[in-house]
């Protein structure tokens, strides 16, 4: 049997580097580790970079709705607290998310970069990837694979008032808002 390989980094290829390279630390509570007029690299954890930026010496174009291109990078939490945490510090910092899915095997905020692609930020909702799949396998995702949206601000303030992270990762809490279907923020249809 080979070796599997695991997630190293992602390059983003921008005409921005100032403005990616703020967003991305911020978003991530990342810190640069090197930077010249063509390459900037940005960690967060033990690796010497996780998201790396690459300026051309061309002018770029920000990347559009209908621009074939990876969609979506995603950074994972252990807990909802953490996740609820993170939107609380984001927030603050005026950095808001674009949607937030309750996708039924995670709960997830979607952040867009000033280049248009987007961060999930997510949290697992089974215990084991088993119970995820076994999920993606029956009727509720079979009806709504996307799931609904929620309002991350109503989330906080019902799990700082007692609601249990069970209620809140339940498809159920996010429908009672009754948001708009989530798609045409993903596919930029908004």
């Amino acid at each position: 049997m080979s070796a599997k390989p695991k997630f190293a980094h992602v390059v983003f290829q921008t005409g921005q580097p100032t403005e990616m390279r703020d967003w991305y630390c911020a978003v991530l509570d990342g810190h640069v580790v090197y930077q010249d007029k063509a390459l900037c690299f940005i960690t967060f954890d033990e690796e010497h970079h996780r998201v790396a930026l690459l300026t051309p010496p061309v002018p770029l174009e920000r990347k559009s709705p209908t621009t074939a291109a990876a969609h979506h990078v995603a950074y994972t939490f252990d807990h909802l607290d953490d996740l609820l945490d993170r939107y609380e510090l984001l927030r603050d910092k005026g950095v808001l998310p674009a949607v937030s899915i309750a996708h039924g095997v995670t709960t997830s905020l979607y952040y867009q970069d000033p280049d248009g692609s987007f961060v999930e930020m997510q949290i697992d909702n089974f215990a084991e990837p088993e119970q995820a799949t076994e999920y993606m396998h029956g009727p509720e995702y079979a009806g709504d694979s996307v799931g609904p949206a929620f309002d991350p601000e109503a989330m906080l303030a019902a799990r700082r008032g007692g609601a249990s992270v069970d209620e809140l990762t339940n498809r159920a809490w996010s429908l009672k808002a009754g948001l708009p279907d989530p798609m045409a923020v993903l596919v930029g249809a908004h």
